[in-house]
């Protein structure tokens, strides 16, 4: 009797426990079919809010069933969190999940997306609006200084550093308009006003003005139809446009000025003025001794009488001469046609000294730049 009781209860008892296992394999069935995840495979958003924090439901403890009151509250700690799960929510209600701390809090995730682009443009546009603001004017309290500072404009037009510029001044070798300047600090329009130091012009930084030794066979002009090597080729790429004083002949050498100032281009080449041109000229001999006075009483042409200021032998080896010839005139070949009447035509000819402008020691095909001094000694020539 005894060992069938204990038969009966051992059995009761296990086909109880058995019941009962089966029973919540089928209740893991049925979720896992409706879609649900597990409670230990439950993941919760992480938030600040009062219902963020339920942690997984209790598993099934050495008594306990799967009653209604199981479940956890909503300030459930870390206790009604541990069963069946692998671990309990940490404090606050919330389960350890894959998301980093900070999420929901204050600040931007460390692996955040970058900003918008159209978000970055108009911070860019703010930017450069609050920067680009009109200038505001300003009422005039004062009348504005017109001008510029003498010694700025003398250093400017090469006549050395400001601090040198002020001692000219300071020694009275400067003039405005006609009157000396003493004083430092006044203040000049360039453009209007006439500066002069020891009684020579000063040109401003607005002319140009250069000199040429002009190759032979180059054509007098800036310039040429027919595709000839012209004085142009020499001067590409200024900022303004230049042109020639004077022609010189294309087989002629020699000192060719260029510049864009057209009142002093004007003077230079006009007969009043009288500016004075210095050629030489290599011709055959011998040569009569009265033939410097025949060129400066004047030769006949047939446009007229044309007169020399002055003649000289510079070298004679054998029957070969070079002879100096200095003149006023600019009509065309002037030169090779009073020798050629005189019986000396002209084998070569070079032109050395335009007014108070040597050519000097500058090579054929060379292109400088003149100095102030040499322009206010032409600007003087002609009464500028």
């Amino acid at each position: 009797m005894r060992s069938s009781g204990r038969n009966s209860r051992g059995s009761g008892s296990g086909s109880g426990g058995n019941n009962y296992r089966g029973a919540g394999n089928r209740r893991d069935e049925q979720q896992q079919r409706a879609g649900r995840p597990r409670p230990e495979e439950r993941r919760y958003d992480v938030g600040g809010g009062p219902q963020a924090g339920p942690g997984p439901k209790a598993g099934p403890g050495p008594k306990a069933g799967p009653g209604p009151k199981a479940g956890p509250g909503p300030k459930a700690g870390p206790k009604g969190g541990q069963g069946g799960g692998p671990k309990g929510g940490p404090k606050g209600g919330t389960a350890k999940s894959g998301a980093p701390k900070g999420v929901g809090g204050r600040g931007r995730k460390p692996n955040a997306p970058a900003r918008p682009r159209e978000y970055e443009a108009q911070m860019e546009e703010r930017n450069r609006a609050r920067h680009d603001k009109p200038r505001v004017a300003l009422p005039k309290t004062f009348g504005e200084v017109e001008g510029e500072r003498l010694q700025k404009v003398l250093a400017r037009a090469g006549m050395g550093s400001r601090r040198a510029c002020e001692e000219l001044i300071d020694q009275a070798r400067v003039e405005v308009n006609g009157k000396i300047v003493t004083e430092q600090g006044l203040r000049v329009d360039p453009e209007k006003d006439e500066i002069k130091v020891d009684g020579l012009t000063v040109a401003t930084q607005s002319y140009l003005f250069f000199a040429l030794n002009k190759p032979a066979g180059v054509v007098s002009t800036m310039e040429d139809p027919d595709g000839r090597q012209c004085l142009g080729d020499y001067v590409t790429n200024r900022e303004t446009r230049l042109f020639h004083v004077g022609r010189l002949d294309t087989e002629t050498e020699g000192i060719i000025l260029l510049t864009n100032h057209g009142e002093l281009a004007h003077r230079l080449t006009h007969p009043r003025y009288g500016v004075k041109k210095t050629y030489l000229a290599a011709i055959q001999g011998p040569l009569p001794r009265d033939l410097g006075k025949r060129l400066k009483s004047g030769i006949e042409l047939e446009d007229g009488y044309a007169r020399a200021d002055h003649f000289r032998v510079v070298q004679n080896t054998g029957k070969n001469y070079l002879v100096e010839v200095s003149l006023h005139e600019g009509r065309k070949h002037i030169v090779r046609r009073m020798l050629a009447e005189a019986g000396f035509p002209v084998d070569k000819l070079v032109r050395t000294a335009f007014g108070p402008i040597a050519l000097g020691d500058q090579k054929s095909g060379w292109l400088r730049r003149m100095t102030n001094t040499e322009v206010g000694m032409l600007m003087r020539e002609v009464e500028l």
